[in-house]
């Protein structure tokens, strides 16, 4: 080998660098359990809501830590900032936290720019766009415009009502075309989208999660938000959704209202139905009398009388308090009323009550208390274009202050445009004597009065019920800006800490057992020259990590299956090389010269087979998303590795040995002649392979046609959740108690039988908060009896890094993202068969090579999904099809045509070789003298799926079925499939061309 001294030199370099990016990892692992002692010392787990508040402890002590300096290495120092940024980033199933697609909402951005215009057929066109976008795969401007194009008539989008508006004027004037319009208004949803990236941003950086990931998808206003490690699911998700809409408006006195609740609920009577069950079964009062009674309990006047007598009032009856005089409160109410309530009062026969003063009133409810079901209702001063006398665009900064009372709230500053505007509001507040409210995502948080004067100067404070967190964040959001529109959460993945703690547990354990198996495994197959095998793998895996960690890559539980897999796969690079030497050998050559030849010899098949495998791993990469990006990335890394390892490090190590005068028979006596003077004539069992083939896809394909295959979520949209109970429970039983609640559900043992993966597609279409919260509450409710006791608030809380009962994991996906992953995963598959089949047909010169192996392909993905849809019922773990099943999918792809490749180089080698031999003979002596290598590696990579499958975690166990089937599958069609097929078409090519002759 030539030039030994640099390849030494970059060995060397190369480990050093790994070691050195490494050494940060577990630095920083050091700190954070020294902070995490310190937080369980400090907090006592007697001291109410113990977790949040270690929580805060553990981050107050990072953040004191966080400039001082924490490593020195001698020749460098660092902070604990610089270490953090330098460590390796676990990914949301190992470390926990939330990972979420947020679909900024360009429908709200239309009728931004079209000044929320009633045009009939611009709004016709939106609500087109907005069902057209269910089966869809573009935009949703893309549909709105042929929406728009299908029902415009003579109706143009520069139309005065629609985009010709004093926001635009300038950019577009009423004599441009459609087509001219369209242009302008893609620029401005492109700004609005990069405008709602950058608000997202700031909010994250300021909310202080570690290594977080946002990145924006394409140009579909989806936004992709990964926070590992985040404590507070419930405070990051409302941080992400919070358009954080900041107005100020002028109140009403709430007893300016009292008399027209009164009327509305009599006009009220006439149009809602009552649920009159739980009212008493008495004379009502008459009508003047409940009027009176009813505004007497408003101003606070009446008296309790035990014996009075029930009325049916759909308005009165839900009133739980009254305001106060001269206060902006009109009523206080029940926060489930809320939606009914303003439901009632903005009906056009209410709304026709009002004065004409009052006819642009805006009827908000305000924020409820801490731990309170009681919401109070204002009236603000609303008019025609509802839009308040002050926005929250004005504010420059927010800060966390306390008020008198040592509450947190919000102190802001203003521009001087907004100062102007505020000194005039809180100039006429005071002599008017009324208040102000300040009003964020349309819930008044306060509406303090003016005591003292106009305010110059652009300052004010919003005050509430506010916790600290939730007034830092509402700060945050304040200083960073609101999103241009609602951002709704399509796509979301809720792991648990104590989950992500078990899945490094589980990964690290797979990973040991594989490693240990494989190392002993090349020693005994091997002998000596295995060691040196096994030296090159233990560097390989320190490469790895090293590169990981220095890229700032993000390691996942599907990454270390990559890395374990990558462990399985190297081993195939040194088995060829060790199968070539001792070939040589074998024809009676020396010790160096079979070296020599062995690994020349085997270059190009190591190449040919690592490159197949890479090119699918690399579009794996381009259209994952995740951990299936996670796991493309170890593989593609480990793929680089394995190669500098097998061909350089351990050729530096054989020839270290031997020229000391060393002996290398690459075998022992258990396997010195195993797998020699073999004479299978595997072409003429072609036809009986075929037929087993024919049999098994037939079988396969009849089942996937009838039973078809169980879709997760990913592929169908629906919301999963993973919960685990105190003791065993009966999937079967909880199905059909939760089929009663959804109207479709389904629950499946997932791993031990205390634990079940929920799935239902209720309101699905649905993507709101709100939402999500009522269906949890909906399951919790469900399965109640079964969890021992356990609090809603105990159920739902992912905070506790040592969870084991309740939900730990939670994953939801809208139909419309369903539908375009299912269409990414078609041609991430299609795209790397065309790319592999151009790859064998620009390397083996014969379009014949390529379609052998792209029908081995398809034979082993038929087969695959074929075993998914005949077993996926009884199988005792899950066996859904999504993104981690098309990345097993693709794996086994470059698993088989690695294989194929192999033996294809081999025909091609003795091809050129015997060129007097029958090509029947070529092909059969291939397929006999590549057994060893092809056995050796289907079985080493065997054992280390086996490892992983048994030892590697619930979660990943359909993902490493997939594989293990796939690897089997993989191995016989090289033999039976792929050269057969390439036989057969060459065969018959010749004989026409003879014919032609």
């Amino acid at each position: 080998m030539q030039n030994k001294g640099l390849v030494k030199l970059f060995a060397l370099l190369f480990g050093l660098v790994s070691i050195y990016q490494l050494s940060f990892t577990f630095k920083a692992n050091q700190i954070e359990e020294e902070a995490q002692e310190l937080a369980i010392n400090a907090v006592s787990d007697t001291e109410e809501d113990y977790r949040a508040k270690r929580s805060q402890e553990e981050a107050n002590y990072l953040e004191s830590i966080a400039n001082d300096t924490v490593f020195n290495i001698g020749i460098a120092k660092f902070t604990y900032n610089e270490v953090k940024q330098k460590a390796m980033n676990l990914g949301l199933d190992l470390k926990g936290g939330i990972n979420v697609i947020l679909q900024v909402s360009v429908k709200d951005i239309l009728k931004g720019l079209a000044n929320n215009t009633k045009d009939p057929v611009f709004n016709k066109a939106l609500d087109d766009a907005t069902e057209i976008q269910k089966n869809s795969q573009n935009t949703y401007l893309e549909d709105f415009f042929l929406a728009f194009d299908a029902i415009k008539g003579d109706t143009r989008l520069a139309s005065p009502d629609i985009f010709y508006t004093k926001a635009l004027d300038g950019e577009i004037d009423g004599t441009m075309t459609d087509e001219e319009v369209q242009k302008v208004i893609a620029t401005k949803i492109d700004e609005s989208i990069v405008s709602a990236f950058e608000v997202l941003r700031k909010r994250i950086d300021e909310f202080g999660v570690t290594s977080p990931n946002i990145q924006r998808l394409g140009t579909s206003g989806r936004i992709l938000v990964e926070l590992p490690g985040v404590k507070n699911i419930e405070r990051a998700t409302s941080l992400l959704q919070s358009t954080a809409q900041l107005e100020f408006w002028d109140a009403y006195k709430g007893e300016q209202f009292f008399g027209f609740l009164a009327q509305a609920n009599e006009t009220l009577k006439d149009l809602v139905e009552v649920d009159t069950e739980d009212l008493a079964d008495t004379e009502p009062q008459d009508e003047e009398d409940a009027q009176d009674a009813a505004i007497d309990d408003l101003l606070g006047e009446a008296e309790t009388d035990s014996t009075a007598v029930a009325n049916v009032n759909p308005l009165l009856d839900l009133i739980r308090g009254p305001g106060y005089q001269g206060g902006p409160i009109i009523a206080r109410f029940e926060l489930k009323d809320k939606e009914t309530i303003l439901d009632y009062l903005n009906k056009p026969e209410v709304r026709a009550l009002l004065p004409v003063e009052q006819r642009y009133a805006k009827f908000v409810f305000g924020k409820p208390e801490n731990n309170s079901e009681i919401v109070d209702l204002y009236a603000l001063v609303g008019n025609r274009e509802d839009i308040p006398q002050l926005s929250g665009a004005v504010v420059t900064d927010a800060r966390v202050n306390f008020g008198p009372t040592g509450k947190p709230e919000v102190s802001m500053q203003m521009n001087s445009k907004g100062a102007k505007i505020w000194e005039q509001m809180t100039g006429e507040a005071f002599a008017q004597g009324s208040q102000i409210a300040i009003v964020l995502d349309n819930i008044v948080y306060s509406a303090p009065g003016v005591t003292s004067g106009p305010i110059a100067g652009g300052n004010s404070s919003i005050s509430g019920s506010f916790t600290l967190n939730e007034a830092e964040d509402l700060a945050n959001v304040l200083r960073a800006g609101k999103l241009p529109a609602s951002a709704d959460i399509i796509s979301s993945e809720v792991v648990g800490p104590s989950l992500g703690q078990e899945a490094i547990d589980s990964g690290t354990m797979s990973f040991m057992i594989a490693l240990v198996l494989v190392l002993l495994w090349m020693i005994l197959y091997y002998g000596k020259s295995g060691i040196f095998a096994d030296i090159a793998m233990l560097l390989n895996i320190l490469l790895i990590f090293g590169i990981l960690s220095g890229l700032g890559a993000v390691l996942t539980l599907p990454g270390i299956a990559g890395i374990v897999l990558t462990i399985g796969m190297s081993v195939d690079a040194n088995v060829l090389i060790f199968e070539r030497i001792r070939e040589e050998l074998a024809k009676g050559k020396g010790q160096k010269e079979s070296i020599q030849d062995g690994f020349s010899n085997a270059l190009s098949s190591i190449l040919d087979a690592n490159i197949t495998t890479g090119l699918t791993a690399l579009i794996l990469f381009i259209f994952g998303t995740g951990p299936i990006k996670g796991f493309a990335t170890t593989l593609l890394i480990g793929i680089g590795t394995s190669l500098f390892t097998a061909i350089f490090i351990t050729r530096l190590l054989v020839d270290w040995y031997v020229n000391r005068g060393g002996k290398l028979d690459f075998s022992t006596g258990i396997t010195k002649n195993l797998f020699r003077n073999i004479n299978i004539a595997f072409l003429q069992k072609r036809k009986v392979a075929l037929i087993i083939s024919g049999v098994m896809i037939v079988i396969g394909l009849g089942s996937l046609l009838t039973v078809g295959l169980n879709q997760g979520v990913d592929f169908v949209g629906g919301r999963t959740y993973q919960v685990r109970f105190e003791n065993d429970v009966n999937a079967t039983e909880v199905s059909a108690t939760l089929a009663d609640v959804f109207g479709s559900a389904d629950a499946k043992t997932f791993g031990s039988a205390n634990q079940l993966k929920i799935t239902t597609k209720y309101k699905v279409n649905e993507a709101s908060s709100e939402v999500d919260e009522e269906i949890r509450l909906m399951l919790y409710n469900a399965i109640q009896p079964l969890l021992s006791g356990q609090t809603y608030e105990e159920f739902i809380d992912l905070n506790d890094e040592n969870k084991q009962v309740g939900l730990l994991e939670s994953f939801k996906v809208s139909p419309t993202i369903a539908d375009d992953i299912k269409q990414a995963s078609f041609w991430a598959i299609l795209g790397s068969l065309i790319v592999v089949f151009l790859y064998i047909l620009m390397r083996f010169k014969r379009w014949q090579y390529s379609l052998g192996a792209v029908a081995a392909v398809f034979h082993d993905v038929l087969i695959v999904l074929g075993v998914f849809s005949l077993t996926y019922k009884f199988m005792p773990f899950s066996m859904e099809i999504d993104q981690a099943f098309i990345a097993a999918i693709l794996t086994v792809i470059g698993y088989s045509l690695n294989d194929t490749v192999v033996v294809f180089d081999r025909i091609r080698e003795f091809f050129n070789e015997h060129s007097s031999w029958e090509f029947n003979r070529v092909v059969n002596v291939s397929l006999n003298s590549t057994l060893s290598r092809t056995l050796n590696t289907s079985l080493t990579t065997l054992v280390v799926l086996l490892a992983i499958f048994i030892f590697g975690g619930d979660s990943i166990r359909g993902f490493m079925f997939a594989l293990i089937v796939g690897v089997i599958v993989g191995t016989y069609s090289s033999l039976f499939i792929a050269t057969p097929i390439m036989y057969d078409t060459v065969q018959r090519l010749d004989k026409k061309q003879k014919k032609k002759a």
